[in-house]
């Protein structure tokens, strides 16, 4: 860091700087006398572009009044610097009356060629009895800041979250999707396999009996199989018994995959085999099989557009994209179940069982649904990481008194009795650098606040619960 050029300002300078402060957009409209004693107590700084005026962590020791120039404060947010907030003439910064600041929550730069007024700290107790109205001036400069940094703040988590809510959504959406193009690209061929066993089939001319037996077996083909509850290694069997039939009976053992994912079942080819045999018999299961591929992949098909109806709609209520940003009566069930969904991707990569439990009758909160989603969206998050693989995240919801009461709850190490007391402060983190804004959990402390709810946690090696309690609708 560069020193800056200081000094003292001379009568001359100390009359141009008034002139300058009564323009000043903070502090126009204060008293001549008062902005006299500023003066009086300060000294005039000039930097140059690329100078860091403030650095993460360190003591604030002055309060700085902008009369030309641009500086920029930056946050470390996950290991890269983002701009917060910029003061530019006629701001005022630093160490403000009756500010709590203490050490710089990040870098202050200067941008461009900039002149300040500074006022060190030990001269700051006085202003109140001195400059009552240039306190005042001040007070106002300092509740603007905090604004704009909780507006900032805001913005980045908002950004997190949508980050991580794109990379669930992207990978949830991938597997329904990539099964859909697969199958559609099997229908063609499945379909030009229909139409040839087709003609086959009806140049084998088979009375009414047989085509009756026919089409029942087809029948079955065609009705939603319930092979589904079985396990890979039983539907790998009953597909090597089918192949066997097949092969017994001198026909192609391939029939055996699409008669596999169905109810067909030995006794029934059994039954048909009794009734015809040969090219008869070789044409029908040509048939039957044709047709059990066609609608296996249909099935497929629906199932994914099923799938990703859902996700959309999980995410279409995860962030109540429809909705005015306004209070309202809220199903946290219904938030809670629309979280889990968007974020199942990450706990099965981690092989995490992930659960809700809430009752469907459970009473309506009232609040801003997005804004409690987003709650929900952190503390599962910040749950799956502090598991370890194959570890377990319970999420229940339940009325107790007058309150809709949501646990979030992980089997991972705990919280250190040492920094529990810090968890909701603002940038503090446990993450690695990198994985985590520090924002998180005080995101979640301001949303539950603005929701007129209360947000509690208990820690142990072993449980980690958050508790986040919710006024009912009367």
């Amino acid at each position: 860091m560069s020193e800056p050029l200081a000094k003292t300002p001379t009568e001359a300078e100390a009359s141009d700087i008034l002139t300058r402060l009564t323009a000043h957009r903070a502090l126009g409209k204060v008293p001549r006398a008062e902005l006299e004693w500023l003066i009086a107590h300060g000294t005039l700084e000039s930097y140059e572009p690329g100078v860091l005026v403030a650095r993460k962590g360190e003591p604030v020791e002055a309060m700085y009044i902008i009369l030309r120039g641009h500086v920029s404060h930056l946050t470390d947010q996950g290991g890269t610097w983002r701009k917060a907030i910029d003061w530019r003439d006629g701001d005022a910064t630093g160490l403000l009356p009756y500010s709590r600041l203490t050490t710089a929550p990040g870098n202050s730069v200067i941008q461009e060629p900039t002149e300040l007024l500074r006022v060190a700290s030990e001269h700051l107790p006085a202003l109140p009895i001195q400059c009552p109205q240039l306190t005042a001036a001040l007070v106002h400069a300092m509740v603007d800041r905090a604004r704009a940094f909780k507006v900032s703040d805001l913005q980045v988590e908002k950004m997190a979250s949508l980050g991580k809510l794109a990379a669930g959504l992207a990978h949830e959406l991938n597997n329904p999707a990539s099964a859909a193009a697969r199958s559609a690209q099997l229908m063609a061929d499945a379909l030009t396999e229909s139409d040839a066993a087709a003609r086959a089939f009806g140049a084998a001319a088979l009375d009414d009996h047989a085509l009756a037996m026919v089409e029942r077996v087809r029948t079955v083909c065609g009705t939603t199989p319930v092979t589904s509850v079985l396990s890979p290694l039983e539907r790998a069997d009953r597909e090597e018994a089918l192949a066997d039939w097949l092969l017994d009976h001198d026909m192609d053992d391939a029939l055996a995959a699409p008669l596999a994912e169905t109810d067909v079942t030995s006794a029934m080819l059994d039954e048909l085999a009794a009734a015809i045999s040969g090219d008869q018999l070789r044409a029908a299961l040509r048939w039957v099989a044709a047709g059990c591929t066609v609608r296996g992949l249909a099935r497929d098909i629906e199932r994914a557009a099923s799938r990703v109806h859902e996700l959309v709609s999980a995410v279409k209520g995860f962030t109540y994209m429809d909705r005015a940003a306004s209070p309202e009566e809220v199903d946290v069930a219904k938030g809670l179940s629309d979280t889990l969904s968007v974020l199942a991707a990450k706990a099965k990569a981690k092989s995490v069982s992930l659960t809700v439990d809430a009752p469907a009758d459970l009473p309506r909160a009232r609040g801003l649904g997005g804004e409690l989603n987003q709650v929900w969206a952190n503390l599962v998050d910040n749950a799956v990481d502090a598991v370890s693989d194959g570890g377990r995240v319970t999420v229940t919801a339940r009325v107790e008194g007058k309150n809709v009461v949501v646990r979030v709850t992980d089997d991972g190490p705990g919280i250190p009795a040492e920094v529990k007391s810090r968890i909701f402060d603002p940038f503090f983190t446990t993450k690695p650098v990198g994985k985590g804004t520090g924002l998180g959990l005080d995101i979640v402390r301001r949303l539950v606040d603005r929701n007129e709810g209360s947000i509690e946690v208990e820690s142990r090696p072993g449980k980690t619960e958050f508790r986040v309690d919710l006024p009912v609708v009367e």
